[in-house]
This record gives C-alpha cells, structure tokens and sequence, in this order.
C-alpha cells in the first residue's frame, strides 16, 4: 500500500493541472500585457514564473511563447521564455521521478527495461530530439522523462540545448508578426518549419524502424 502513495499523488497532480488549464486557461493578452507594464523591470520575471507554473499543465507552450515575443520583442523573451520553460521542464521531470518512478520498478517488464537501458546509454541524445520537435506536448515530455530512467544530467542539458531552436523561433514569430515580409520573422518561420519537417521524418524512421 505504501508503494503507491506517491503515484497517487502524481496521478492526483496530473488531475488537478489539467482541471486548471480547462477552468483557468491562459490570460488574454492585453491583460498580461498591463500587468507586464505595470511590475516594470519585474515583469520578465513574473511571466518567466508564469511559464513555469503553466507549463506543468496541458496549456501549449507555444502560446506562451510566442507571447512572450509579443510583450518583450526576441531580444528579452528568448532568455524569459528559456528560464520559465526550463524550471517548468525541471520541475514536472523531478515530480514525476520523484513521485511516480516507484511504482514502474518490478512491473515494467522487458519492454521498459529495454528503453531504460537505451536511455541510460544515450539519453542525452534522445532528449535533445524530443525537444526540437515543437509539436509534442511540453508537459507530457517533461513527465514521460521523469518516469524513466533516464539520467537528471542528460534531461536537463538535453532540454536546456533541445528547447533553444524553438523557442527561438517562436518567440521571433511573436515579437515579429506584425512585420510578415521581414527578414527576422522568414526566418523565424524558416526555421520553424524545418524543425516540424524533421520531427515528421523523425516519427517516421521510428515508425518504420
């Protein structure tokens, strides 16, 4: 009984992040935009918070992001968006290893063995495509790698490594979008799609591996 207490928990978290994100959501824009202006040079802070905080629930990051580009221009969200994505993305890893990894020890069979074993040998690499791949849930990610065994080092230079091209890209997509025909916003959008082109033959090369 005592070994399930913190996958129940977990599962109880999971819960309540999603019932956030269904009854909550994401602010609108012009609100976040005043409270930005009105916290003056801790507004990057507290949206950083934000992204932390909202990251651990099913609300796309890439919203949040390319607000960010919005309200700060790409200079200043890129770095605000990494802080707040990265101690989200540590964060929910840490409470899923933390709170549901017992529960998998003895039970996973082989299958898991097998990937856990993989991870262990090149869990930095596997991190790193995961992340570069802007269409898989942020949230998801963060808890799947926690419930692995995949080293703490690779999760965290992996994602921190893996999550720059994208949320370069969309922040350079926000901060520029009222400007479609610039040169900063072609190659925002430039690169976004060559990052969703190669997740696709990524997924596929699995699938027909």
């Amino acid at each position: 009984m005592r070994r399930w207490w913190k996958p129940t928990l977990l599962g109880a978290f999971v819960v309540a992040a999603v019932v956030v994100a269904l009854t909550v959501g994401v602010p609108p824009l012009p609100e976040v935009r005043a409270a930005v202006a009105d916290a003056g040079w801790a507004g990057p802070v507290l949206f950083a918070a934000l992204y932390a905080g909202l990251s651990l629930t099913p609300v796309p990051a890439t919203v949040l992001s390319i607000a960010a580009g919005v309200l700060f221009g790409w200079a200043v969200g890129v770095p605000v968006v990494m802080a707040g994505a990265f101690t989200g993305a540590a964060i929910g890893f840490l409470l899923a290893r933390h709170l549901g990894r017992t529960a998998l020890d003895g039970v996973g069979g082989e299958r898991l063995a097998r990937l856990d074993a993989f991870l262990r040998r090149r869990g930095l690499v596997a991190v790193l495509a995961v992340r570069m791949v802007p269409i898989l849930p942020f949230a998801v990610i963060n808890m799947a790698c926690g419930l692995s065994a995949l080293r703490t080092r690779d999760y965290l230079v992996g994602s921190g490594l893996g999550m720059l091209p994208a949320v370069t890209a969309f922040v350079g997509i926000g901060a520029y979008g009222t400007e479609p025909g610039s040169l900063p916003f072609l190659v925002s959008a430039g690169g976004l799609a060559l990052l969703l082109v190669g997740g696709a033959v990524l997924a596929r090369r699995r699938r027909l591996a």
